[in-house]
Protein backbone atom coordinates (compact mmCIF):
# COMPACT_ATOMS: atom_id res chain seq x y z
CA UNK A 1 0.00 0.00 0.00
CA UNK A 2 1.70 3.15 -1.19
CA UNK A 3 2.03 5.91 1.37
CA UNK A 4 1.19 3.69 4.32
CA UNK A 5 3.66 3.44 7.15
CA UNK A 6 2.89 0.38 9.29
CA UNK A 7 5.31 1.21 12.08
CA UNK A 8 5.05 4.98 12.60
CA UNK A 9 2.31 5.88 15.05
CA UNK A 10 0.35 2.69 14.60
CA UNK A 11 1.18 0.63 17.65
CA UNK A 12 -2.09 -1.28 17.37
CA UNK A 13 -1.83 -4.59 15.47
CA UNK A 14 -3.55 -4.53 12.09
CA UNK A 15 -3.74 -0.71 11.97
CA UNK A 16 -1.46 1.32 9.71
CA UNK A 17 -0.79 5.04 9.48
CA UNK A 18 -1.41 6.28 5.96
CA UNK A 19 0.31 9.65 6.26
CA UNK A 20 -0.36 10.64 2.64
CA UNK A 21 -4.14 10.21 3.12
CA UNK A 22 -4.08 11.65 6.69
CA UNK A 23 -5.70 8.61 8.19
CA UNK A 24 -5.25 5.47 10.23
CA UNK A 25 -6.70 2.41 8.57
CA UNK A 26 -6.97 -1.34 8.70
CA UNK A 27 -4.41 -3.12 6.57
CA UNK A 28 -7.03 -3.64 3.83
CA UNK A 29 -7.98 0.08 3.94
CA UNK A 30 -11.68 -0.67 4.49
CA UNK A 31 -11.98 0.87 7.97
CA UNK A 32 -10.35 4.18 8.80
CA UNK A 33 -10.05 7.19 11.07
CA UNK A 34 -9.61 10.42 9.11
CA UNK A 35 -7.77 13.34 10.68
CA UNK A 36 -6.34 16.69 9.72
CA UNK A 37 -3.67 18.82 11.33
CA UNK A 38 -5.01 22.30 12.07
CA UNK A 39 -3.63 25.47 13.54
CA UNK A 40 -5.86 26.98 16.23
CA UNK A 41 -5.43 30.04 18.40
CA UNK A 42 -3.67 29.43 21.70
CA UNK A 43 -5.45 29.58 25.05
CA UNK A 44 -8.01 32.36 25.18
CA UNK A 45 -7.19 33.37 21.63
CA UNK A 46 -4.23 35.44 22.92
CA UNK A 47 -1.43 32.88 22.85
CA UNK A 48 0.59 31.52 19.98
CA UNK A 49 -1.11 29.24 17.48
CA UNK A 50 -1.24 25.55 18.39
CA UNK A 51 -1.28 22.65 15.93
CA UNK A 52 -3.95 20.12 16.87
CA UNK A 53 -4.84 16.72 15.46
CA UNK A 54 -8.48 17.12 14.47
CA UNK A 55 -10.00 13.62 14.32
CA UNK A 56 -12.88 14.25 11.96
CA UNK A 57 -14.36 10.90 10.93
CA UNK A 58 -14.28 7.21 11.79
CA UNK A 59 -15.70 4.63 9.39
CA UNK A 60 -16.03 0.88 9.90
CA UNK A 61 -17.88 -1.20 7.27
CA UNK A 62 -20.61 -3.59 8.41
CA UNK A 63 -18.31 -6.57 7.91
CA UNK A 64 -15.91 -5.27 10.59
CA UNK A 65 -18.41 -3.89 13.13
CA UNK A 66 -18.65 -5.36 16.61
CA UNK A 67 -14.98 -6.41 16.63
CA UNK A 68 -13.50 -3.33 18.33
CA UNK A 69 -12.09 -1.98 15.07
CA UNK A 70 -13.15 1.64 15.69
CA UNK A 71 -11.57 1.57 19.16
CA UNK A 72 -8.34 0.14 17.68
CA UNK A 73 -8.25 2.93 15.10
CA UNK A 74 -8.76 5.50 17.86
CA UNK A 75 -6.07 3.97 20.07
CA UNK A 76 -3.56 4.08 17.18
CA UNK A 77 -4.43 7.72 16.42
CA UNK A 78 -4.26 8.79 20.09
CA UNK A 79 -0.91 6.99 20.49
CA UNK A 80 0.35 8.83 17.41
CA UNK A 81 -0.79 12.17 18.85
CA UNK A 82 0.81 11.42 22.22
CA UNK A 83 4.13 10.42 20.62
CA UNK A 84 4.19 13.74 18.75
CA UNK A 85 2.86 15.91 21.59
CA UNK A 86 -0.19 16.89 19.54
CA UNK A 87 -3.37 17.92 21.34
CA UNK A 88 -6.45 16.18 19.94
CA UNK A 89 -9.67 17.80 18.78
CA UNK A 90 -12.31 15.01 18.79
CA UNK A 91 -14.66 16.33 16.08
CA UNK A 92 -15.88 12.82 15.20
CA UNK A 93 -18.97 11.96 17.27
CA UNK A 94 -17.85 8.35 17.79
CA UNK A 95 -14.65 9.58 19.42
CA UNK A 96 -16.25 12.29 21.59
CA UNK A 97 -19.42 10.37 22.52
CA UNK A 98 -18.26 6.75 22.72
CA UNK A 99 -14.50 6.24 22.68
CA UNK A 100 -13.46 8.93 25.16
CA UNK A 101 -16.14 8.13 27.77
CA UNK A 102 -15.06 4.47 27.61
CA UNK A 103 -11.35 5.39 27.69
CA UNK A 104 -11.06 8.46 29.94
CA UNK A 105 -7.27 8.18 30.23
CA UNK A 106 -7.05 9.71 26.74
CA UNK A 107 -8.86 12.87 27.88
CA UNK A 108 -5.49 14.32 28.90
CA UNK A 109 -4.69 14.74 25.17
CA UNK A 110 -7.92 16.56 24.31
CA UNK A 111 -7.38 20.17 23.29
CA UNK A 112 -8.39 22.46 26.15
CA UNK A 113 -8.32 25.86 24.46
CA UNK A 114 -11.24 27.76 23.01
CA UNK A 115 -13.61 25.77 20.82
CA UNK A 116 -12.04 26.43 17.42
CA UNK A 117 -14.26 27.06 14.46
CA UNK A 118 -13.63 24.80 11.45
CA UNK A 119 -11.59 26.54 8.79
CA UNK A 120 -13.11 26.15 5.38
Amino acid sequence: MAGANPSAGATTPGIVWNEKASRFETEDGEAFLQYRLREVAGGGGKGAAVVVMDMVHTFVPRSKRGQGTAAQLCAAAFNHARERSLPVLPTCSYISDTFLPRNPAWNALVYGGEDPKPSM
